[in-house]
C-alpha cells in the first residue's frame, strides 16, 4: 500500500482544511457585501437635501446651505492619511431651518506629543456646502474609557464617534447624518478622497485566496504524509 494516513493525522487535516474553507467562502460573502456598497455608494443620486433626509438615502449627493459654527470643532482622532496620524475634523453647520449636521472637513496633522491641538480656520456667515450624506461612524471595539467631552473647550479631541454625547457636549440635538465634504470645497482640508468603507471587496477577495490556499494546503501535507507513513512501514517490514 503506498498511502496509509494516520487515523489522527486525517482527522486533524481535515478539520484546518474545513475551518479553512469555511473561512474562505465568508471572506467571498463578506467580497460580496462590500461590493454591493460600493456599487450603491458610486451609483447614489444627486438630491435635495431634505429629501436626503426623509428617504434615508446613504450616500446622496447633497447641498446644504446654512452656517459653520467658527469654534467649535470635533477632532476625530486616530485618522491616518499617507501614513500619517492625524484627525478628521467635525464641524457643526445650521441649516435654515435650525437643523444642525456635522460636517467632515478633512483631515489635518496632529503633533505626536498631543498637548497641542491643530488649528482650524473656519469662517463665518451664511454659505452652500456639498457633499456626501453618510451615517456617522460606529464606535467599534474600545480600549480605555470613554471621552468625556466638556462645553467651554474647543476643540475637543475624540476617539470614539458618540452624535449623543457631541450634541450634548454642543448643547443641541444633531442630525443623524454626516456630510462629507467634496474635495473642491475651499473650506475643508486634505484627505477627502471618500469611499463607501476604508476596506474594498478586493481585500476580502484576497484573504479568501489565502484561506482557500491554506485549505489546499492541509490536504497536500495530508498526502505528503500519508506517502511517507505508508513508505516507512513498508520498509519496517521488509527488514
Amino acid at each position: 500500500m503506498f498511502f496509509k494516513p494516520s487515523i489522527k493525522l486525517t482527522l486533524v487535516l481535515l478539520v484546518l482544511a474545513l475551518i479553512f474553507l469555511r473561512l474562505g467562502w465568508w471572506q467571498m460573502e463578506r467580497k460580496s457585501e462590500k461590493q454591493q456598497l460600493f456599487n450603491r455608494f458610486n451609483d447614489a443620486p444627486v438630491m435635495p437635501l431634505r429629501q436626503a433626509f426623509d428617504t434615508e438615502s446613504q450616500f446622496a449627493r447633497v447641498e446644504a446651505y446654512g452656517s459653520y459654527d467658527p469654534e467649535r470643532h470635533i477632532l476625530l482622532d486616530n485618522r491616518i492619511l499617507n501614513g500619517r496620524t492625524g484627525v478628521h475634523v467635525l464641524t457643526p453647520f445650521t441649516l435654515q431651518d435650525g437643523t444642525v449636521l456635522l460636517v467632515n472637513r478633512g483631515w489635518l496633522p496632529l503633533p505626536p506629543d498631543r498637548r497641542s491641538l491643530p488649528e482650524v480656520p473656519t469662517a463665518g456667515g451664511l454659505r452652500s456646502v456639498r457633499g456626501i450624506l453618510n451615517r456617522p461612524p460606529e464606535g467599534g471595539p474600545r480600549i480605555g474609557g470613554a471621552d468625556v467631552l466638556v462645553n467651554d473647550r474647543w476643540p475637543q479631541l475624540v476617539t470614539y464617534f458618540e452624535l449623543g454625547a457631541i450634541g450634548t457636549a454642543l448643547d443641541t440635538p444633531l442630525a443623524p447624518w454626516l456630510l462629507q465634504l467634496e474635495p473642491a470645497d475651499p473650506s475643508g482640508f486634505d484627505g477627502r478622497q471618500w469611499q463607501a468603507a476604508v476596506m474594498g471587496p478586493e481585500v476580502h477577495g484576497a484573504y479568501a485566496l489565502q484561506w482557500f490556499s491554506l485549505a489546499i494546503a492541509a490536504l497536500v501535507i495530508w498526502f505528503i504524509l500519508g506517502f511517507r507513513r505508508a513508505k516507512q512501514q513498508s520498509q519496517a517490514a521488509s527488514r
